[in-house]
């Protein structure tokens, strides 16, 4: 199983949406892009616990990587 994911990771993953490179990739995050980042994450990681404050908190890259190392997603 991966390690806990980067932020360099989360790009990565977003990058795949709409087939960008990830330097094209925004620090803001769309409702769609969300979905499907969501749905990647749990992919890779397995499902996720997240609250409407969580879904809130995750509208930026950082926001993301702060809810996943919240959450502990990808550690032991």
């Amino acid at each position: 199983m991966p390690g806990e994911p980067k932020r360099s990771d989360v790009v990565e993953m977003l990058a795949t949406y709409g087939d960008r490179q990830p330097e094209e990739v925004p620090e803001v995050i769309d409702s769609l892009e969300l979905a499907w980042l969501v749905h990647q994450i749990e992919q890779r990681y397995g499902e996720l616990d997240v609250d409407d404050d969580m879904f809130r908190r995750m509208s930026t890259v950082t926001g993301v990587v702060e809810v996943l190392r919240d959450l502990r997603v990808g550690s032991p």
